[in-house]
């Protein structure tokens, strides 16, 4: 699969998913993942609809295959301190927080023009 084809499949599946077709953008996820397991977005793609659906366990594990990828990252580190928050564990919650917090602050410093908040 080309990483064109690949985000194509990723981007209908998150279509599939904002048109209730859940079922539909799971397999399409599970799809992707399997046939690019180094890709981060599908990784977080399938998190996100997991937890969405509250299946807490298979966002939890793709969760963790995303962060593995890439775990100074923002997003996946957000998606994990929420799932933990769901499954009861508010010290790793609090953990992946504050590591999207972290991500934040690099980001502002890249980018010294912003804030991660929006506010100049």
């Amino acid at each position: 699969m080309t990483a064109d084809e690949l985000q194509d499949l990723i981007d209908d599946a998150t279509y599939d998913y904002s048109t209730g077709a859940n079922a539909t953008a799971l397999e399409k996820l599970t799809r992707a993942t399997a046939a690019a397991p180094e890709s981060f977005e599908a990784w977080h793609a399938l998190a996100e609809v997991h937890f969405s659906l509250r299946q807490l366990d298979a966002a939890l594990a793709a969760g963790e295959r995303a962060h593995a990828l890439r775990p100074a990252d923002l997003f996946i580190n957000t998606t994990l301190s929420r799932i933990w928050m769901e499954r009861g564990d508010k010290a790793k919650a609090e953990h992946f927080g504050a590591q999207a917090k972290i991500g934040g602050w690099r980001e502002q410093l890249k980018n010294p023009g912003t804030q991660a908040d929006g506010i100049k």
